[in-house]
């Protein structure tokens, strides 16, 4: 699934090549995404300029001034910057056409995801819960801290809720603890403050690897120009159950939390 580093990095590349143009039309092949595209898609966005696309945890938002359009990815989905002339494949469901000839498309093979548009961003039911931006100020220790004081749930699982932070997907979770040096099963109420402080810090550090290596393209993601992300080369425990912990030599274990699989070296995450 495309996390908070996928979706900055598809942000990053369409912001500058969109931003300023007008959109001359929406094309809908299949509407039957997550929750139905709206009929009134072009409606809405047809004649307005782009005035900016920004990311809200994994949601993508086009500003087209009043209106603001709402794009997850899903499971499987990507954005690619193409032309008219590019046929269409099986699972590319929306096109969206723009003055100077380009075309935005969706491509979405399993149609988890979403194209919505709203009037209100900040109040949307899908935006108004959402927890801090992970590398914002208002993400500090103290603020984890005073999440966790009263959870007694997994600390892997409690990172990894929106509505305490967003974008703290599978991969970065299991990485950032490792860097953090907690034990994913650690109850959220045990970690201390300091604790909370290197947990902060290696989520903010992983994240911004992340983005800076594209994401990670494990399945179907891709960024705008079609390129792979490489973040998946870097890992230190995601994805390495029985190889040798990078750091120790310890055998890296895989335990299986919330129905998604998690990494991590029993002797370096004590």
């Amino acid at each position: 699934m495309p996390e908070l580093p996928e979706v900055e990095t598809t942000c990053r590349g369409l912001a500058p090549v969109l931003t300023g143009r007008t959109l001359a039309s929406v094309h809908v092949r299949n509407p039957r995404l997550r929750w139905p595209v709206p009929d009134d898609l072009e409606q809405r966005l047809a004649g307005r300029a782009l005035r900016g696309i920004a990311r809200r945890g994994k949601y993508l938002l086009f500003d087209f001034g009043g209106i603001t359009q709402v794009v997850h990815l899903g499971m499987s989905g990507s954005l690619r910057l193409t032309t008219a002339a590019e046929p269409p494949g099986a699972h590319d469901h929306v096109d969206w056409s723009f003055d100077d000839g380009s075309v935005l498309r969706l491509r979405d093979p399993r149609r988890f995801g979403a194209v919505l548009w709203t009037d209100d961003p900040a109040h949307h039911p899908l935006l108004a819960h959402l927890g801090p931006e992970p590398l914002s100020d208002a993400f500090d220790a103290a603020y984890l801290h005073a999440q966790c004081r009263y959870r007694s749930a997994a600390i892997k699982q409690v990172v990894m809720d929106a509505g305490v932070v967003v974008g703290v997907g599978n991969i970065y979770a299991s990485e950032s603890l490792f860097h953090a040096g907690i034990r994913p099963g650690t109850a959220a109420r045990r970690l201390t403050r300091p604790a909370c402080e290197r947990l902060v810090a290696a989520i903010r550090r992983v994240l911004a690897a992340a983005i800076a290596a594209g994401g990670s393209s494990l399945r179907d993601y891709v960024a705008t120009d079609g390129e792979l992300g490489y973040f998946q080369l870097q890992t230190r425990v995601y994805d390495r159950a029985g190889l040798p912990c990078k750091i120790c030599g310890t055998p890296i274990r895989r335990i299986v939390q919330g129905q998604r699989a998690t990494y991590y070296c029993p002797a370096c995450q004590r």
